[in-house]
């Protein structure tokens, strides 16, 4: 806390008073965004949670339903079956408002049949298998998503942080003190006018034989 380098006068002073209504405004503005931005990022962090064990469950499940399926077939015959893509997968990336932030909005997309391979050679596990992982892949899509947007929120969160507490521990305090300065100075020098006034009635007084 200081105070701040201006003139003692009533001007000042005045001037002062409205700065100190405005960031007194605006922290507390500040600080209602920032509990909206925590309230956010927490709902974030549990649907975060939740996706990461759907995405890992449903991956896991599908690699060990692809080597049940794949593992009696010889390695020549597996990478015959996926040499052709028959699925062209693509992202397309939009924006979103959340509270004043643009988030990432990323929608996945799949063109082409998903089954190219001879169903009649090949185990039926591994239908399955290809289905858990178009699954898994929207999910990891999905997850990417989130996690940006908790990313940009803990960056909003952190700036705005900084900000609550500028005006919280810095600014509002040397305002306060400043105001409290210039009308100590103020009343000080009142008091003395007010000394001088009566010093000058009592002469005043004295000369004329009162």
């Amino acid at each position: 806390m200081g105070i701040l380098s201006v003139s003692a006068n009533r001007m000042n002073m005045m001037k002062l008073r409205r700065r100190l209504l405005i960031a007194r405004k605006g922290h507390k503005l500040l600080k209602d965004k920032q509990d909206e931005l925590m309230r956010n990022f927490l709902e974030i962090v549990d649907e975060i949670k939740g996706l990461r064990d759907r995405t890992e469950k449903i991956l896991i499940e599908a690699l060990q339903r692809f080597t049940v399926a794949t593992g009696s077939l010889p390695r020549e015959e597996i990478e015959g079956i996926f040499t052709i893509p028959s699925v062209k997968a693509s992202v397309d990336v939009k924006s979103a408002r959340l509270l004043n932030l643009r988030v990432p909005r990323f929608e996945v997309s799949f063109e082409g049949d998903g089954i190219s391979y001879s169903i009649a050679q090949t185990p039926a596990e591994l239908d399955g298998a290809m289905e858990d992982m178009s699954e898994s892949l929207k999910l990891l899509v999905v997850l990417a998503e989130t996690e940006k947007k908790l990313e940009l929120l803990a960056r909003e969160i952190d700036t705005t942080r900084r900000r609550v507490n500028a005006l919280e521990y810095v600014m509002i305090p040397d305002l306060i003190d400043t105001v409290r300065y210039i009308r100590m100075k103020l009343e000080e020098l009142e008091r003395g006018n007010l000394t001088r006034l009566m010093k000058v009635k009592d002469i005043i007084a004295e000369k004329r034989g009162y």
